[in-house]
């Protein structure tokens, strides 16, 4: 009797495959030992397990993130503090951008609202209001005074999610409120599993208490570029910019070709300034310090 269940750790060749409520211990099997590859099971896959706890099939995955190495994620929330430290901009950008490039949706946090004042906050919206164009949702809590938590912990229910953002937002203690599990040590993770002390420490799935799992690895805090290919691939992270009119040319930039329907826009207020001279700088980036290699 097979049985399908998800990957919530890996230590050592051994997969910790969730089934329901219970945890199986498993090794795998067939061609997707032989293949010896990293990618063939991760943390985050669906798999089938045999009545012997192996691993014998894994499903399509939605996406693959390979730093740090894990699968099928539906969410990357973006948390920054309101105040101490103040919101980076570039890097919220730089972050939503490393979510569409992964496939992943972007949820904006923004934590430590008890500090601000009502001024502030306004700032705050009035500064996150091209997201809407995104279609990306944003949250203003306060892990203190317990505030939004619950509509956030409700929004990424029976979901994969994973967290990133730069130091000092409180997201350790955001994920503190939304999980269940204790965060295991590697030490603490080798005795409750009865095997010999491991010294490797892998990416773990944490339950979260209403259903799906967080995932607790600094990793997603990242603020190197994904590997874009070209321009075009480029602007097609940048959902603003999918309209339904066409450019002059069918290859336009939209940096400075005449007829481009996207500067056209930005100049009306259809699309944000600010996400358009973001755009312009991570191009000039890609193109000198990468894409130039390759002409």
């Amino acid at each position: 009797m097979k049985i399908k269940g998800i990957v919530i750790n890996k230590i050592q060749g051994f997969y910790y495959v969730k089934v329901d409520e219970q945890v199986y211990e498993c090794k795998l099997r067939g061609i997707l030992k032989r293949k010896d590859d990293k990618q063939n099971c991760v943390v985050g896959d669906i798999v089938e397990i045999s009545e012997d706890n192996a691993i014998i099939k894994v499903e399509k995955r939605k996406n693959l993130v390979e730093r740090p190495l894990v699968a099928n994620i539906d969410y990357l929330v973006i948390q920054f503090a309101g105040k101490d430290p103040a919101i980076d901009y570039e890097r919220l950008n730089i972050l939503i951008l490393r979510g569409f490039y992964y496939k992943i949706s972007p949820i904006i946090v923004v934590n430590k609202i008890d500090l601000l004042t009502e001024e502030e906050i306004e700032d705050i919206k009035k500064n996150l209001e091209f997201l809407k164009q995104l279609n990306i949702p944003y949250f203003l809590v306060s892990e203190r005074e317990n505030i939004g938590v619950e509509e956030l912990k409700a929004f990424i229910k029976d979901k994969i999610t994973a967290f990133g953002g730069p130091s000092g937002v409180g997201k350790s203690s955001i994920i503190n409120l939304l999980q269940t599990a204790k965060k295991l040590e590697t030490g603490e993770t080798s005795k409750r599993l009865k095997r010999g002390k491991h010294t490797t420490k892998d990416t773990n799935l944490l339950p979260l208490k209403d259903g799906g799992y967080i995932i607790d690895t600094p990793g997603f805090s990242s603020v190197e570029l994904p590997d874009i290919k070209d321009a075009q691939e480029l602007i097609g992270l940048f959902p603003e910019f999918a309209v339904e009119e066409s450019c002059k040319f069918h290859n336009c930039l939209h940096l400075n070709e005449p007829g481009c329907i996207i500067k056209s826009r930005v100049e009306e207020g259809l699309i944000s300034q600010t996400r358009y001279e973001f755009y312009k700088r991570i191009y000039e980036k890609l193109k000198n310090e990468r894409w130039n290699k390759y002409e």
